[in-house]
């Protein structure tokens, strides 16, 4: 087993214990909102901003007992929106780098099987030079794996992005929490990741949708590698193409890329958004 892999390892055991922490015994989140001095409890909003914040805060504890360890010392980014949310370095060997990121969301109330998705990071100018510090914490190609500690929910029924509530104190225990039902799970990026944007305009990489190919790692990639991963995302939208019209087109599929450089399309993971219990 080697370095990343042994930490591939840690860190999916750690992440095994971490529902019980977050949660009470029916599988609501055991954070209900926020007091105050006068002891008012203000619900929490189920905005996924928030939400994903918060999950940040209630965890961070566990995550210094598990650096602690494993031997291992955490950095937090300086800056807002700097790549990633924690580095963790090796305590013995400072050239050991992990780069991992929180990535938090919902379950499709009609298709529980589906998540709304997340964002795996920037393929913008870090991405592309592997030496550059614009906007990441170490250079990328610096860190000898980049995981996310996913986290999948439920948003409670009923619960909105607006509606905050007061409560006194004594009711703490009859407000629903906002989100419920977790699931953790531990991944590199490159295993989950889709061939399409992750968030409108922004230079970000999606993820796939399907729940339960995200917890077997059965990104579009999984079987072409994390080179393919990484040359597909460090030229999207940048090589162009005939679109068999007569006209041209940037690259913008992966079927399209493979073909570009020759691959073998026959290795790309469809993405696959069917209900699992049907297939």
């Amino acid at each position: 087993m080697n370095i990343k892999q042994q930490f591939e390892a840690q860190l999916t055991e750690f992440v095994d214990g971490l529902r019980e922490h977050i949660s009470i015994a029916d599988g609501q989140w055991s954070i209900k909102g926020f007091i105050d001095v006068f002891k008012n409890v203000y619900t929490l909003s189920s905005d996924t901003k928030i939400v994903s914040k918060i999950l940040e805060i209630h965890l961070f504890p566990k995550i210094l007992e598990f650096a602690k360890n494993n031997d291992y010392k955490i950095v937090l980014t300086d800056h807002q929106n700097y790549y990633p949310d924690i580095s963790f370095i090796k305590e013995d060997n400072e050239d050991i780098k992990f780069a991992v990121d929180f990535k938090t969301t919902y379950r499709i109330p009609q298709k529980q099987y589906l998540c709304n998705g997340f964002t795996l990071g920037s393929h913008g100018k870090y991405f592309k030079e592997r030496t550059s510090t614009k906007n990441i914490q170490y250079p990328y190609n610096s860190y000898a794996g980049h995981f996310c500690i996913g986290i999948i929910y439920n948003r409670a029924e009923g619960s909105t992005i607006e509606e905050t509530k007061c409560y006194g104190v004594n009711e703490l225990h009859s407000i629903v929490s906002v989100v419920k039902d977790f699931q953790f799970f531990v991944a590199e990026k490159w295993t989950i990741a889709s061939d399409k944007s992750g968030s409108g305009n922004t230079a970000n990489i999606g993820s796939i949708n399907r729940i339960d190919d995200i917890l077997n790692k059965r990104g579009m990639f999984s079987k072409l590698g994390e080179e393919w991963f990484d040359d597909y995302w460090m030229n999207y939208k940048t090589i162009t193409i005939s679109d068999g019209k007569g006209g041209t087109k940037k690259i913008t599929a992966l079927s399209d890329f493979i073909t570009y450089r020759g691959g073998d399309r026959s290795l790309i993971v469809p993405k696959n958004n069917k209900n699992p219990k049907k297939d």
